[in-house]
């Protein structure tokens, strides 16, 4: 599409991520360079630590030892791998940097010791895992919550059929997706979800404002559910097949 003009560069917002076995600094370009080559472009409109576990560098994505767990590098801090970011970020590479499927745990202190600050932390969250903490802490210091999973994973039972959100739902004459949506948009997230069909995309970006009262109503869930296991590494599932 970039190449018969159909779409110019500068209108799309590309982000990717850097992979586990190359938090090493001196891996951190050679990373990045592969990814922009895939991709057919020159630079990234944001570059993200896909989680703050190092594994063991290498070709094996997937490195384990002979009892099925992750192999981790304990050779190398989150620091020491944001600054290798912070030097793709200072030669025009990539346009801004950030994190994924983070904690405020692991956030906080890269925050306050970086140069480059995080412009972007993209991590889970929906009603059942609101993350709420973090949340503030990203309002507090500017930096964009992105939410991603919004919609639960499409988990059935899940948000998208929580009594609370399908009242909601009956209520503004809107789709479960759409309240779910509106609440992330409406608490000061930003959501990133996927859609399978042209409907779906419709249906996800005619959202309208729910009232006060339902975002309350949500906000009272008292459900707690991780629904994607990337955050423990080592699980089965965690690396999609095929890289």
């Amino acid at each position: 599409m970039f190449a018969t003009g159909a779409i110019a560069r500068e209108e799309v917002f590309i982000t990717t991520k850097l992979w586990n076995t190359n938090h090493r600094p001196e891996r951190v370009e050679p990373a990045f360079d592969a990814s922009c080559e895939r991709l057919g472009i020159s630079y990234v409109d944001l570059y993200l630590i896909h989680t703050p576990f190092a594994f063991q560098p290498g070709d094996n994505m997937d490195p384990r030892d002979q009892n099925g767990n992750i192999i981790y590098d304990r050779a190398v801090t989150l620091l020491e791998t944001w600054e290798a970011m912070e030097s793709l970020a200072d030669r025009g590479k990539c346009r801004a940097i950030g994190l994924s499927d983070v904690v405020l745990e692991n956030l906080a202190p890269l925050y306050e010791a970086a140069r480059i600050k995080p412009a972007v932390v993209q991590v889970e969250s929906h009603p059942y895992l609101p993350q709420t903490e973090l949340l503030d802490f990203c309002k507090q210091k500017g930096i964009v919550f992105l939410a991603f999973a919004p919609l639960g994973h499409g988990m059935r039972p899940g948000p998208l059929e929580d009594p609370a959100v399908l009242a909601i739902a009956r209520q503004t004459s809107l789709t479960p997706a759409q309240v779910l949506l509106a609440w992330g948009i409406q608490r000061g997230t930003a959501v990133l979800t996927t859609a399978k069909t042209p409907d779906r995309i419709r249906e996800n970006y005619n959202i309208s404002e729910i009232p006060e009262a339902a975002v309350d109503e949500i906000n009272r869930i008292q459900i707690r559910s991780r629904l994607n296991s990337v955050i423990q590494t080592g699980v089965p599932g965690f690396i999609a097949k095929g890289g």
